[in-house]
């Protein structure tokens, strides 16, 4: 009887251990996600299965291009994925069916080369958005017809943000890890 009572608590001491650790990890590390809508398409699809890294902007700042999980501004129950355009204290606009960035560092500005878009993003009208804070990021999707991103809401605070996407987990034969393009 001993022998019983002495494994039943073994294995609770192994379960308790195991909690534990999924629960910090879960809760300081990474995150799953799971992809709902069209406006990360062709990056993400609906159904997608992400894992999300919550530490690193604890290191660092976000930088632009990294695709992240955030809460909505107008519900933080709700969480979108969108990537980084504009960074904090910047000036974005659309001119001439392109997305120029104007900073301290290049005060002339530049264009965006986004290859990752399924077509060239050009909207119609030249539009100029405010200057950005500086804890304020400016968050587009992909699929940038069919996106509610800053365009329709506005800067997002750094304090929404929930982490970076690192791997697609689901489907299986779309594995991968990403990384921030390089403009």
């Amino acid at each position: 009887m001993r022998k019983f009572f002495a494994s039943v608590l073994e294995i609770l001491e192994i379960a308790v251990v195991a909690i534990v650790a999924v629960f910090i990890i879960r809760s300081f590390l990474v995150q799953p996600f799971l992809v709902s809508g069209l406006s990360m398409i062709p990056t993400f699809s609906n159904g997608d299965y992400l894992l999300i890294d919550e530490l690193t902007y604890h290191f660092r700042a976000p930088e632009r291009g990294e695709v992240i999980v955030f809460r909505y501004p107008g519900d933080l129950s709700t969480y979108f994925i969108k990537r980084i355009i504009g960074l904090p204290n910047e000036r974005v606009s659309f001119e001439n069916g392109k997305i120029v960035i104007v900073s301290s560092s290049t005060p002339s500005g530049f264009s965006l080369d986004e290859k990752y878009l399924p077509q060239p993003f050009a909207p119609s009208e030249n539009r100029a958005f405010k200057q950005l804070a500086s804890d304020e990021y400016l968050v587009f999707g992909d699929n940038r017809s069919f996106s509610f991103d800053s365009r329709n809401w506005g800067p997002l605070k750094k304090d929404d943000i929930v982490g970076l996407v690192r791997l697609r987990l689901w489907p299986v034969n779309d594995f991968r890890a990403f990384a921030a393009p390089q403009y």
